[in-house]
This record gives structure tokens, C-alpha cells and sequence, in this order.
């Protein structure tokens, strides 16, 4: 791949990867999302402040940010492709818009460089790259989201996951190994960007997200 063309996609990809989602739906329901929870502008604290519809809408719109630049990573180099046991996953342009894309959405330069924590977004990297890493996090989130009640815990658990079983891939079924670089990088981002999460688990101040209470049936007069 050219180098003009690696400059051009990665650019693209940032700028998809940047869009702040959350910050747009805070403004449609009239609130700075900055402002209010943690104040970080991802689908986690938008699902805590202004319920379960923003929330999943912010986190799947986030996560196609992601694999919208891995798709046009594919289109661009076209049959660049490398086999592996995941599936057919596009190589070095993939994995530099799916790193330009998650940067973008940490990092996004139209609130200041601050962001999200890059979680639905690497998720829909992870998908177009390494969709079978990507559903083995996916089911570890949900185990210890529905063990814990702590999203940060199952997010950290699911960026712990993601290079481990990359790393089985590679070793058994032949994957390209610069794909672990990549899911060792991804990870550990993930992990930085939780680490006020993390101090706040020590200290036994991190919120959980508790389960709504079931509605009581109402009792018909005899």
C-alpha cells in the first residue's frame, strides 16, 4: 500500500473515529455530558445519565465508527487480504485505520483531545480484524458485568481477553502475527483509559449498574 494512501485512510479514520456521538446525544436531550456522571462522554456514562436507549444507541453507533474504518481500509486495498482461522482479515490498512479510528474517538479534537475510553469503538475495530477475539471479550463482558454489576470491571476483563486469544490464534491456527501487536496494543490502551476506573475500584467508590427493580403486580379487589 502506498504511503499517500496510508496517510489518506488513516486521516479519514481519525476523523470518523473523532465524531463525539455521546456529546451529540447529550446535546439533543439538552445536557453537556462532560457535566454530569463521570463526565466522559461514552456510551457507559450516557447509558448511567440518561438511561438504557441513549446509552445502546451512543455504544452501537461508537462501535460502527470502528468498523466502518476497517471496511473502508478493505475497499481501499481490496484483495489485500490475509487468511487466518478468524476469518479473512485485512491487514496493515486495517490495522492503521482501526487504530487511527480509536484514537480518533479518544482523543477527539472537537472537545479538546478528550474522549471516550475507546471501548465500543475498539469493538468495532476488533469485529472487521478479529471477529472471533471480539466475541470471546464479548462473553466475557457480559459474565462479569451480570457477576459484578461494574461495567469497567467486564470492560477491562473484555480488553484482557481480546490479546489472549489473539495470541491462541496466532499460535494454533496461524494468524498473521502482527494481529497480536495489534490486540496487545488495543488492550493495554483500553486499560489506560480505565485507570481513574481502576483507582476508584480500590478505593471502593466505583459506581455499579444496578438492576432496575421489577415492577410490583397490582392486586385486584375481591
Amino acid at each position: 500500500m502506498d504511503w499517500r494512501y496510508g496517510l489518506g485512510l488513516a486521516l479519514f479514520a481519525f476523523l470518523l473515529g473523532s465524531i463525539p456521538t455521546g456529546y451529540l446525544v447529550g446535546r439533543a436531550r439538552g445536557v453537556d455530558i462532560r457535566k454530569i456522571g463521570s463526565g466522559n462522554i461514552g456510551a457507559t456514562n450516557v447509558f448511567r445519565s440518561l438511561g438504557r436507549g441513549p446509552g445502546v444507541f451512543v455504544f452501537a453507533c461508537d462501535a460502527l465508527k470502528g468498523l466502518a474504518a476497517v471496511l473502508a481500509a478493505a475497499g481501499l486495498i481490496g484483495s489485500d487480504w490475509l487468511p487466518a482461522a478468524a476469518g479473512f482479515v485485512p491487514a496493515t490498512a486495517g490495522i492503521t485505520a482501526g487504530i487511527a479510528a480509536i484514537l480518533g474517538h479518544n482523543f477527539t479534537p472537537w472537545l479538546g483531545f478528550k474522549g471516550g475510553k475507546g471501548i465500543a469503538t475498539s469493538a468495532g475495530v476488533l469485529l472487521g480484524i478479529l471477529p472471533v477475539s471480539v466475541s470471546a471479550a464479548l462473553l466475557v463482558w457480559i459474565v462479569l458485568f451480570y457477576t459484578t454489576r461494574f461495567v469497567s470491571v467486564a470492560s477491562i476483563g473484555s480488553a484482557v481477553t481480546i490479546p489472549v486469544v489473539t495470541a491462541v490464534l496466532v499460535a494454533f491456527q496461524g494468524a498473521n502475527p502482527l494481529l497480536l501487536w495489534f490486540a496487545v496494543a488495543v488492550g493495554a490502551l483500553a486499560i489506560w483509559r480505565h485507570r481513574s476506573n481502576i483507582v476508584r475500584l480500590r478505593a471502593g467508590t466505583e459506581s455499579r449498574v444496578e438492576p432496575r427493580p421489577k415492577p410490583q403486580k397490582k392486586r385486584r379487589r375481591a
